[in-house]
């Protein structure tokens, strides 16, 4: 499909009750490549998100009792309507993000599966029938769905960090509002519209754009109606979340910032320790929470990992993310080339040295290279702060017990990766790491099959697998007299 037809079958007014809705005011969504404007959306008031959560409460019941193979089937018909139209969802997703097609299509792929995935899950909810130890009855426990959920999602995945959200909690019949980034609010926008197509019953999913996040944040947080609030973003904004929602006792889980230690140890096949190092660190162009923010690496094969890091940061070719030949996009805004600047730069002035890339190219568009940081000093800001870019700073250490220090000398514990060929170290080390998931010998570790999440400030809660459907249920104890 064109860009332009492509661009004019995107709803662009406000998803609620399963129709667009027009709204007061408007906002530009720009193409991170060229800063120019894409399409003109709808911008969500706080009276916008109470007709959302209205449209959403006068289906809440309905919905929940629907049988859970007629919401699994729904599902199933949504992760076919999105494969159906993957080139397009990856163009469009492409077009408002930045990433390259080959990434956008990786997205789609992966976003779709917890369709799938939460289509099987739906029919697998559980519970337990027991008798009361004191033989004085039977204890009864079920599962219910939590209710109408709030899920705000960030602008590096439109399309999966929704459809983790949301594959759970139409699984367990939960209704849900979606606030996507306003960078991003296209693809969301779309799915919204393939749902509908798909069968999802109005006002079971209403989207709402918006550059008033507070605002519309507020008005459904403190509304008695809703009951989750799930989050994908900085921490910053995690934590105030979280405040926020204590006064009605919300259900919250946080999927927040990280700072992912990459290991190599001195028993490690170096070449893959460089594929997976690619991997880990490039994908999205670096603006991943998962993405290996720092490389500490055993001094004994460093500098070998380092000359075969840089050879191939050096083979990625920079461009606008819609042309088939670039292998690495822009990055999301102006604002973020400067912080990865800041970081770069501090790093240089506290001793390291830019080994391949570093510094970011003449306009138009919000370009930065692959980049390698050798010999970063342990003070250097870009080993505490999340670079969130193309930018790879390798230091080193010498025993075990130095790397895993070091891999945990952060507040976050979202991901982190070990490179080694022996299971032993594999094992205790992956234990001793203070993370929610750790690959070995792998650099992609996300799969809707599997729990995704992190500890201390990364957040609590977990998307995905059999465990990320829990995040929308409650428990009832029900005392059956004998």
């Amino acid at each position: 499909m064109a860009i332009k037809d492509l661009i004019s079958s995107v709803p662009t007014g406000l998803w609620i009750a399963g129709e667009e809705r027009p709204a007061a005011s408007t906002f530009n969504v720009l193409d991170p490549s060229d800063d120019q404007v894409l399409a003109t959306v709808a911008d969500a008031t706080a009276e916008d998100a109470v007709a959302a959560l209205d449209a959403a409460c006068a289906v809440q019941a309905q919905w929940a009792a629907t049988a859970p193979r007629t919401r699994g089937e729904i599902l199933r018909s949504v992760f076919e309507k999105i494969t159906e139209r993957a080139d397009d969802i990856a163009a469009l997703m492409t077009l408002e993000m930045g990433k390259v097609l080959a990434e956008s299509k990786g997205e789609v792929a992966y976003g779709a599966e917890f369709f799938r995935w939460f289509a099987e899950e739906a029919v697998r909810i559980g519970g337990r029938y027991t008798p009361a130890p004191a033989g004085t009855g039977r204890i009864i426990v079920t599962k219910q769905a939590v209710g109408p959920c709030y899920a705000i999602t960030p602008w590096n995945f439109p399309l999966a960090m929704g459809t983790r959200k949301m594959g759970p909690a139409f699984a367990a019949g939960c209704t849900m509002i979606v606030k996507p980034a306003q960078e991003t609010p296209l693809t969301m926008l779309l799915l919204a519209k393939l749902m509908d197509e798909a069968g999802l019953p109005k006002g079971v999913l209403s989207v709402l754009p918006t550059r008033n996040a507070g605002a519309v944040s507020a008005a459904l947080i403190d509304d008695g109606r809703l009951r989750k609030l799930t989050f994908t973003g900085s921490t910053g904004v995690g934590k105030a979340l979280v405040k926020q929602s204590a006064d009605k006792l919300l259900r919250t889980s946080m999927e927040l910032g990280g700072n992912a230690p990459f290991i190599v140890f001195d028993d490690a096949d170096v070449d893959a320790a460089v594929d997976g190092a690619i991997l880990a660190k490039m994908r999205n162009g670096g603006e991943a929470c998962t993405a290996a923010n720092r490389f500490h690496v055993a001094n004994s094969v460093r500098e070998e990992f380092t000359e075969k890091l840089v050879k191939r940061m050096t083979e990625f070719t920079l461009g606008k993310g819609i042309d088939p030949a670039s292998t690495l996009g822009p990055l999301i805004n102006s604002k973020q080339v400067a912080t990865v600047n800041e970081l770069v730069s501090d790093a240089v002035s506290r001793g390291a040295t830019v080994a391949v890339g570093g510094v970011a190219p003449d306009g138009p568009g919000n370009f930065y290279p692959a980049t390698v940081l050798a010999d970063v000093p342990a003070d250097a800001r870009i080993l505490k702060e999340e670079v969130f870019g193309p930018v790879a700073p390798i230091t080193g250490f010498d025993t075990e017990d130095e790397g895993v220090a070091a891999a945990n000398d952060t507040e976050y514990g979202l991901a982190a990766y070990v490179y080694t060929q022996s299971l032993d170290r594999a094992l205790r080390v992956a234990e001793a790491i203070e993370s929610g998931m750790v690959g070995i010998n792998r650099g992609v570790i996300s799969d809707a099959a599997a729990p995704f999440g992190g500890i201390k400030e990364s957040g609590f809660g977990r998307e995905g697998g059999s465990e990320g459907i829990e995040e929308y249920l409650d428990t009832k104890y029900i005392a059956l007299t004998r």
